[in-house]
Parts: C-alpha cells; sequence; structure tokens
C-alpha cells in the first residue's frame, strides 16, 4: 500500500513562513499530480496547490497565490510547500495527495493521501 507522509507543520507567528514535506513510499508516484489540500475545523477540505510530475506545472487557490509555492523532486518522491507570510486564517491541518488526472482542486480526484500536519498560526 503507497504511503504518503507529511511533515515540517507547527506553530508559526503572523507572517512567518514555514516549509511542509511529503514524502511518499512503497511505490513510485511518477506520472501523478500531488497535491496539497487544508481543513481547519468546522471546514470543509480545501485545494491549497498542486504540481504535475509529468509537466512540472502547477496550480495554486486564489488565496494562497503569490504566498505559497509547491515544488518537489519526483526522482526522490518528495513534494514541498513553501509557505511564506502566513495568516491566522491559514491554520488548518495540511494534506499531501496524489492522483493520475492531472491538476485537479477537487479532492475526490486524487487516490492518496497522508495523515496530515497541523498548521497553526498565532501570535
Amino acid at each position: 500500500q503507497a504511503q504518503l507522509v507529511e511533515s515540517g507543520g507547527g506553530l508559526v507567528q503572523p507572517g512567518g513562513s514555514l516549509r511542509l514535506s511529503c514524502v511518499a513510499s512503497r511505490r513510485t508516484f511518477s506520472g501523478y499530480a500531488m497535491g496539497w489540500f487544508r481543513q481547519a475545523p468546522g471546514k470543509e477540505r480545501e485545494f491549497v496547490a498542486a504540481i504535475s510530475w509529468r509537466t512540472y506545472n502547477t496550480l495554486y487557490a486564489a488565496s494562497v497565490k503569490g504566498r505559497f509555492t509547491i515544488s518537489g523532486d519526483n526522482a526522490m518522491n518528495t513534494v514541498y510547500l513553501q509557505m511564506n507570510s502566513l495568516k491566522v486564517e491559514d491554520t488548518a491541518v495540511y494534506y499531501c495527495a496524489a492522483g493520475l488526472k492531472g491538476l485537479r482542486v477537487t479532492m475526490y480526484d486524487y487516490d492518496y493521501w497522508g495523515q496530515g500536519t497541523q498548521v497553526t498560526v498565532s501570535s
């Protein structure tokens, strides 16, 4: 069974930065799109960013564009989410996902999910 493991979450002040990592194991995700989603308490899981291992094209939610950067190393099966200028409203559990349907914003288009890492932005 494929496994995605996120790390890098934590507590940060508004305006600060964090870098999340997602490492895939037990299979390769070559040809997949890798995405980051987040879910705040009482809210639905929402799309944050995605990268295609086929084209290395990227896609961002409007709320994070210009502040977050998704990148990765297909050979290492690792994807990153660099988060800058963090806001209180970025507080959520962040999930890594993998899917074969390309750069999609719907969680149902992703087949594999990690357990999530908590990001808390607070002063």
